[in-house]
């Protein structure tokens, strides 16, 4: 067992080496750019719910005061009628590798997936099947069980390797000529796998399908090439490493080789061809527009502006490097600091295959969170045993990397 004269040392010397990385950091001026959170010593749940902008209260402030207060109904020939639109092409700029005109922001990610996961079930008659991972997240699950409920379709369940995700292997196995759509996360939720891409929407093509991506814990931390890499549709939210905010609307992707051709299901006045016409039938428009319903979330898509301003500025290649030397130095942390107390790594070793979070294990750790959190340490805590370590790269430094794994350390030992 390591005695507490060796610990001080590993400690100080993980502190030392976070205190080098942060002072070599080409983005840590950015560290400044988010709210102060009084009595939080290391927030590590940004893949859940980013930081807010020091400048979100001026910024809220004045589109009170101007856009909605002083303009009012005229700010929505001015400005707002076009905000889904341009907002997704920035979007897609910025974070998705996605030319203008085939990503919008709209409704919540539930809806969107819906939206695209009932289109595309319907786009072949003679496809009868959807596969999607066993383990992904609930509501994609619960979505394609109520689509496949809806069609008479049937469900293929893939069970990847836990730790590290969904393989080409695995999808290979499972498709074939009656797959209508697969639909997988970029990232795992859990273990923070980095699932292939481009390889896996050819093996999807390859079979004749359509291939669906979940970007919720990718958009804003992972480069991603959605057009060059043949992407048909994903689905994304904003509230993580995009920042904005509780509640804040999602994103959807629809490659423009199907717009005007798949149809989705909710039929609002939005997506309409002539929106103002109010005629007696729908027709639907035959771009981007088509996605959406609704009069759209104005008010929540206010927050996440300012966090694309400073991916825009530091480059999503940049905020990747960050990424990974935040991650890299939490899984350095985690060999020396919580293998030996019989905790488990339940994330990729290797930075290439994995994402903007590490997971880790063991069966204490549903009380040491509650612990964590009442002392200022934010993780999070995923069913039966895991910590996430939720490192968002330019809201996160590495010396809060480290604090906040000491101080699982330290809990775990009481």
């Amino acid at each position: 067992m390591t005695d507490l004269h060796d610990s001080a040392v590993l400690d100080s010397a993980l502190l030392e080496h976070a205190r080098a990385l942060d002072a070599a950091d080409p983005l840590s001026a950015h560290l400044d750019a988010f709210a102060d959170a009084p009595g939080v010593d290391a927030y590590l749940d940004g893949n859940s719910l980013g930081r807010p902008l020091r400048d979100i209260p001026e910024r809220l402030a004045a589109f009170v005061r101007e856009d909605w207060g002083t303009r009012l109904i005229r700010s929505w020939d001015e400005q707002w009628m076009a905000l889904p639109m341009e907002l997704g092409d920035r979007i897609g700029r910025v974070a998705l590798g996605a030319a203008s005109g085939q990503t919008v922001v709209a409704d919540s990610t539930s809806v969107l997936i819906y939206k695209l996961m009932r289109a595309a079930a319907a786009a072949d008659p003679t496809r009868t099947e959807l596969v999607i991972e066993a383990g992904n997240f609930p509501t994609d699950r619960f979505l394609a069980e109520g689509v496949a409920a809806e069609t008479g379709m049937t469900l293929r369940w893939i069970e990847p390797d836990p730790v590290l995700g969904v393989s080409v292997a695995d999808v290979v196995a499972v498709v074939s000529e009656r797959t209508a759509l697969v639909s997988l996360s970029h990232v795992d939720y859990r273990s923070g796998a980095l699932a292939d891409m481009p390889a896996i929407t050819d093996a999807v093509h390859a079979s004749g399908a359509l291939m669906m991506w979940d970007l919720c814990h990718s958009a804003g931390v992972v480069p991603m090439h959605l057009d060059a890499w043949g992407v048909d549709m994903a689905v994304g939210c904003t509230y993580k490493y995009l920042n904005g905010g509780p509640g804040s609307p999602a994103f959807a992707y629809l490659n423009r080789a199907h717009q005007g051709t798949l149809r989705q299901p909710i039929q609002g006045w939005w997506s309409a061809a002539d929106i103002f016409a109010m005629g007696p039938e729908y027709v639907p428009a035959g771009d981007i527009r088509q996605l959406l319903s609704g009069t759209p979330p104005v008010t929540s898509m206010l927050a996440m502006q300012g966090m694309l301003d400073l991916i825009e500025e530091s480059g999503i290649d940049a905020v990747r490097a960050k990424s990974r030397s935040l991650t890299d130095l939490a899984v350095r942390a985690f060999d020396e600091q919580l293998a030996p107390l019989g905790v488990r790594l339940l994330s990729p070793r290797d930075a290439d295959l994995r994402g903007g979070h590490v997971t880790i294990g063991h069966p204490d750790f549903r009380e040491v969170t509650q612990k964590l959190w009442a002392e200022g340490v934010i993780p999070d805590f995923r069913f039966p045993d895991g910590i996430r370590l939720g490192l968002s790269p330019l809201s996160t430094s590495h010396v809060e990397t480290v604090t906040g794994v000491l101080a699982v350390r330290d809990a775990l030992r009481a």
